[in-house]
C-alpha cells in the first residue's frame, strides 16, 4: 500500500473540524461541571437563588406595629403565637424569660396592674421605629384586616390618635387627676407613636387604680385631651373572652395563656 497523502485543503478542513469538536467539549464540560470529576474545584456551583419577592405594602405597614400584651406568670401564649399576631407580639412579662420583650420585675395582681401599665408605657417611648401600638388583654382578639384599615386611615398623623371604646372614669378620690378622665376599654386600645411621645409617665394619683383609667390619665396629663384624636372602635371586629366568627367558637377566657 502506498503512503496516504493529504492535500493542503483537506488538512485545513480536518483542523477546522477538530477545533470545533474541542471547543464544544470545553463549553459542555464547563456548563455541566464535568471538570470536577477530575480535580477538586475550588468554586463549586451555587444553587440558583430563589426569585426575589417584593414585600407588599401591607407587610411593610405591619412592620410598624407592636402589640403590647401584658401577661401574668410568664405563660407561653401558645394560642396567640399561632395567630396573625405572632410576628408583632410584645409580651409584657413579670420576670425575664425567652420571648419576653418588656420585663417589669413585678408580680401581676389586680393591685399592681396600674404599675405594669407605667412599666410598658415607659418602654414604648424607646420604640421610635414603630408607628402604631395595640394594647390587648390576654383574653381578647382583633381582626387583622380591621387593624390594617385603622393603620391606613391614621398613618402619618401628626396628632396623637387613641382608638378604643372610650368611657369616663369617675374617681372622687383623685378629683384633680383621674376623675372624669376619658380612657379606653382594656380589652383593646390602639394608638400611635405621637401619643406615646406625650404620655406622662410620671403621672401621680392616689392608688392603686384601674390600669386602663391610669393610661387615660397619662394621656390627658401629658397630651391634653383636646389635642388627641379619639376614634370609636368597631366592636364587631374585636372579641373579648369569646371568639365567635367564621364558624369558629373559642372560649378565650379559658385558653391557657394566663
Amino acid at each position: 500500500m502506498g503512503p496516504i497523502s493529504f492535500s493542503r485543503p483537506r488538512i485545513q478542513l480536518l483542523l477546522l473540524i477538530l477545533g470545533i469538536l474541542i471547543t464544544g467539549t470545553i463549553l459542555t464540560s464547563s456548563s455541566h461541571h464535568y471538570w470536577g470529576t477530575f480535580e477538586n474545584d475550588p468554586h463549586p456551583p451555587h444553587p440558583p437563588h430563589p426569585p426575589h419577592r417584593e414585600r407588599t405594602p401591607e407587610e411593610l405597614m405591619f412592620d410598624k406595629l407592636a402589640i403590647i400584651f401584658p401577661i401574668n406568670d410568664n405563660t407561653d401564649m401558645q394560642f396567640y403565637r399561632n395567630t396573625w399576631m405572632r410576628d408583632y407580639l410584645y409580651p409584657v412579662c413579670d420576670w425575664e424569660e425567652p420571648g419576653c420583650k418588656i420585663v417589669c420585675n413585678r408580680t401581676s395582681t389586680y393591685r399592681t396592674l396600674d404599675q405594669k401599665t407605667f412599666c410598658f408605657s415607659r418602654e414604648m417611648k424607646h420604640y421610635s421605629n414603630k408607628e402604631f401600638f395595640i394594647k390587648l388583654d390576654d383574653d381578647s382578639f382583633v381582626d387583622k384586616d380591621y387593624v390594617h384599615y385603622l393603620m391606613r386611615n391614621s398613618t402619618g398623623s401628626r396628632k396623637p390618635v387613641y382608638i378604643s371604646d372610650h368611657t369616663r372614669f369617675g374617681d372622687r378620690g383623685n378629683p384633680d387627676t383621674l376623675h372624669r378622665v376619658l380612657y379606653g376599654n382594656g380589652k383593646f386600645y390602639m394608638f400611635n407613636f405621637q401619643l406615646v411621645k406625650c404620655l406622662d409617665v410620671d403621672f401621680t394619683y392616689n392608688g392603686p387604680r384601674n390600669e386602663d383609667a391610669v393610661f387615660g390619665g397619662m394621656v390627658t396629663s401629658g397630651c391634653g385631651e383636646q389635642n388627641v384624636v379619639f376614634i370609636q372602635e368597631d366592636d364587631d371586629k374585636i372579641w373579648h373572652k369569646k371568639y365567635e366568627y367564621k364558624n369558629k367558637y373559642i372560649d378565650l377566657a379559658h385558653i391557657k395563656n394566663h
